[in-house]
């Protein structure tokens, strides 16, 4: 082959070309994201960790604060769904009242994750998957805590005031009911109060301020739906000039670093752990569905049981 001027540039007009036509790179997954509020530390460590987690996996996250309320997450799903997303992942404020909009993204062709909490749908079509914890088997090892404190004490009566998490949530409505179901086996265990303090710290201060004057002494013990509110109530405690971790046998759920420290002072007797880092497993689950492949309806995430004795060791491994 006889290689010309004019075949060298030829060829060399042929590679310019091709340079500039641009190389179309893959698009990247789009979430849209309604988180339930920033109600607590749990809340805070959850975010963080799904926002952290779409980052490094160059997931495009568009996230709506709902502020606890319903309506906005119904406003954000329905915004999310006008934006063509390819997923929307919601932890929702409540249970109920999610058909209308879970059928709007279902008939848009946009599968639906929860995360955290899940919902009371007709059809369970409406969303792919839940990933979060087993809320009643959480409430069961608080009671079970609970049952074990009682027979190593004497098996003597003890009064019981809870507060409840957000009314309506499933976290709230499932603790209590595995808290009840195991307590339930010794009748010397009773609630005398129960009322809801909505998850947050300030709430938890100003509704055991009330159970302490309704109630006084005749309380033993306080079953807390989540740390902030058990953190909340110790502060009332103490102002009423009682010992939180003595006076009163504090039990509380989440496993947060506030609770830890609550322990380590002696002023928390325990804490079951919901864990909050499931960024990584809902991105995953996310590109997963997107690719195709089969995802499990349920993911249940690992957690233990921490009692007061094994706080200092552990406080300083926590994540959140």
């Amino acid at each position: 082959m006889i290689i010309t001027r004019r075949t060298l540039l030829g060829a060399a007009a042929a590679i310019a070309c091709a340079a500039a036509i641009p190389a179309f790179a893959a698009k990247p997954l789009t979430i849209g994201f309604s988180q339930v509020g920033a109600e607590s530390e749990w809340r805070t460590a959850n975010t963080a960790s799904i926002k952290d987690a779409a980052k490094k996996a160059g997931v495009n996250l568009k996230f709506a604060d709902a502020q606890q309320q319903q309506q906005n997450q119904v406003k954000a799903i329905r915004s999310f769904i006008a934006q063509r997303v390819d997923v929307i992942a919601f932890s929702p404020v409540v249970e109920t009242g999610w058909e209308t909009v879970l059928r709007e993204a279902k008939n848009a062709k946009i599968p639906v994750i929860l995360t955290d909490r899940a919902v009371k749908v007709t059809d369970p079509s409406l969303y792919v998957s839940f990933i979060g914890s087993d809320f009643v088997e959480e409430g069961r090892r608080a009671g079970r805590w609970l049952l074990d404190y009682a027979k190593k004490n004497g098996d003597k009566p003890l009064n019981i005031v809870e507060l409840q998490g957000t009314t309506g949530a499933a976290p709230a409505i499932d603790r209590r009911n595995g808290f009840a179901e195991v307590i339930g086996t010794n009748p010397k265990l009773k609630v005398i109060r129960s009322q809801t303090a909505d998850f947050t710290r300030a709430k938890g201060k100003e509704v055991m301020e009330a159970f302490l004057k309704s109630e006084g002494k005749k309380i033993n013990v306080l079953y807390a739906h989540n740390d902030d509110m058990a953190i909340g109530a110790i502060q009332a405690i103490e102002e009423a000039g009682l010992k939180p971790g003595k006076d009163i046998i504090i039990i509380s759920i989440d496993g947060v670093k506030g609770a830890f420290e609550a322990m380590k002072a002696g002023k928390l007797n325990v804490t079951v752990e919901c864990n909050p880092l499931l960024g990584p497993t809902l991105i995953q689950t996310a590109q997963d569905v997107v690719a195709g492949k089969p995802v499990p309806k349920r993911i249940v995430v690992n957690e233990g049981v921490f009692p007061a004795e094994v706080a200092a060791k552990e406080l300083p491994n926590r994540k959140y």
